[in-house]
């Protein structure tokens, strides 16, 4: 636990790319079989590990701490991990435990049994290393390291290409000592197991609309962005499988779209809810998402369908190599023999100049279409996000001014600033209802500006959250950028925002003349 206790103390306060590439290299170098793997899996969040649920490690932590002064420690630490490691008492001799022991020991551990072994670990190691073991048993690392940065420190360890690991991740599983293996040149190539497997997917680059006059309209094939999430669905011999974008097997969500799947090959798209062919806004498609198992009834309520995009394997011929026009033609033959209200194609916005598709982009014909995506027609199919085959061409966000009301401590290098904060508009009762929430979009000194408010301005403690002053007269007003809006059960306001962030800080605008209720409900209504 040494070594990765180490590991993550310095990726978290790594800000660059290669730096953190540099220190996941170094540690596969410096670090025995299995626990390098493990650590892997862990970054990857592939480590299949019996996990610690917050009110344990507080029912823990209480036994051990007095509870005014745990409550205090996590109101000025922020980070629940953080703080127990900390705080822990033990009069134990610290013990040196490998992540393998560690995993055993949870992993083999009754849940009756789990708290008292739990309790053994954070009373053999040091502070440092029950950071880690938290950090660990939690799954929530938040050292800044994505699954594929840490794929790509394994490609640049190995000397490979990192679209070849993502090719073989799938078929293997922890700690990956075949793998690791065939890297350092000690065994040959692991077989790629099992059928329907991933392929690692292609992604667009942001479009500069400055650079459009370099373009050549009729290079490109245009067609909507739909507000779903990306996924690939795959069928080989009689295995079916649906993958989110980074590699995520969601296929126990959706059995009724693996049903449909009746081809053999693998179909790049777009996973929508659609409703009587009406495409549904994404809060429906949140309903299916993240479940093991789904009843008939949410499948009949939700009914979900793939917008196909591209076709990366048609039967036994992987078709990536292939222009993407000669695709797209081989996509439409497939899609011609499949059920239309399952998987239907992504359909090709005719156009001549780019002023054409402006106007395209400014009046969508359906409110859930986030955009445009452009791609070159003799593009292939390449992993990751390569610069000038793939754009996208997102609508102008949305934005409203609303008023901070309450914040809350953040996470890692930021868990000494309250930067997440919750924001609310008025009614018309002028009270201030709750409408969303962000943690992002503020430079660095914007949010020590925020954080000062904040403490300045705190009316009332709720943990790790602070409510902020918030009248008529006297506030902060953030504009709130957001790419859409839904209706929402769960939230008092009746709404619900897709992606906001905050825009601006009004600190020139009283509270007073920020944005009601009813101005959002006009433009859910339009």
């Amino acid at each position: 636990m040494k070594h990765f206790a180490a590991l993550l103390d310095r990726l978290t306060v790594t800000p660059s790319r290669l730096g953190k590439l540099r220190l996941l290299r170094d540690y596969m170098t410096g670090v025995p079989d299995p626990d390098r793997g493990l650590a892997l899996a862990a970054i990857t969040r592939d480590l299949d590990l019996r996990t610690v649920k917050p009110a344990m490690l507080r029912t823990l932590v209480s036994e051990r701490v007095d509870g005014e002064l745990f409550r205090l420690s996590y109101d000025y630490v922020g980070d629940l991990a953080e703080t127990v490691s900390l705080i822990w008492n033990s009069d134990a001799e610290p013990i040196e435990r490998s992540i393998a022991e560690v995993v055993t020991l949870l992993n083999s551990a009754s849940r009756s049994d789990a708290p008292a072994v739990f309790a053994g670990l954070l009373d053999s190691l040091p502070a440092d290393q029950r950071y880690a073991l938290l950090k660990l048993a939690t799954g929530g690392l938040r050292v800044g390291v994505s699954a594929r940065l840490a794929k790509q420190a394994l490609a640049d360890f190995g000397d490979a290409d990192v679209a070849e690991i993502e090719e073989l991740w799938h078929g293997l599983s922890p700690p990956y000592t075949d793998l690791f293996a065939w890297l350092e040149g000690h065994a040959e190539k692991p077989a790629q197991a099992g059928l329907a497997r991933f392929r690692p997917v292609m992604l667009a680059t942001a479009l500069d609309e400055t650079a459009l006059s370099e373009l050549a309209p009729s290079d490109f094939i245009a067609e909507w962005k739909w507000d779903g999430i990306r996924v690939q669905a795959v069928s080989e011999e009689g295995v079916r499988r649906l993958y989110s974008r980074t590699g995520d097997d969601i296929s126990g969500a959706f059995p009724d779209l693996l049903e449909a799947l009746g081809f053999e090959g693998a179909i790049d798209g777009e996973l929508l809810v659609r409703k009587n062919g009406v495409t549904a806004p994404f809060s429906d498609l949140q309903k299916r998402l993240n479940r093991k198992t789904v009843s008939a009834r949410q499948m009949a309520a939700y009914p979900a369908g793939i917008r196909a995009y591209d076709l990366l394997q048609d039967a036994d011929e992987d078709l990536r190599s292939l222009p993407f026009e000669v695709r797209r033609d081989r996509l439409k033959s497939l899609i011609d023999t499949l059920d239309e209200d399952r998987v239907d194609l992504s359909r090709d916005i005719r156009f001549e100049t780019w002023d054409d598709l402006a106007q395209f982009r400014a009046a969508p014909p359906e409110r859930v279409i986030e955009g445009l995506m452009l791609k070159r027609k003799d593009s292939v199919y390449v992993p990751g996000r390569p610069k000038g085959p793939w754009f996208k061409w997102k609508r102008d966000p949305f934005t409203i001014d609303a008023v901070l009301i309450y914040a809350q401590r953040g996470h890692g290098k930021r868990s000494g600033f309250y930067s997440d904060y919750t924001f609310a508009v008025w009614t018309d009762d002028d009270v201030l209802v709750p409408v969303g929430k962000a943690y992002f979009g503020f430079t660095d000194a914007e949010l020590k500006e925020i954080d000062k408010f904040v403490r300045a301005n705190t009316i009332d403690r709720f943990g790790p959250v602070r409510a902020v002053r918030a009248e008529a007269g006297h506030g902060l007003v953030l504009e709130v950028a957001f790419e859409g809006l839904n209706r929402s059960t769960r939230h008092k306001s009746g709404v619900a925002m897709r992606f906001p962030r905050i825009a601006r800080l009004r600190w020139d605008k009283p509270p007073r003349e920020a944005d009601t209720l009813a101005t959002l409900s006009q433009l859910l209504d339009n």
